[in-house]
């Protein structure tokens, strides 16, 4: 798990970016603590239409 403050994370955002797609979980963090994870996204399934 990495933690990055917010000024790190709006320099470094490709790199925090490619880390959490390679499975990392990024936390970023005002002041020490922490406000949002950043994971990558995943659609959901389309749900199954019968008889199509």
């Amino acid at each position: 798990m990495k933690i990055a403050n917010i000024h790190e994370a709006k320099t470094q955002l490709s790199k925090l970016i490619e880390s959490a797609l390679a499975g990392e979980e990024i936390i970023i963090a005002k002041s020490g603590k922490p406000l949002v994870k950043l994971i990558p996204y995943q659609e959901e399934p389309k749900p199954r239409i019968p008889g199509g």
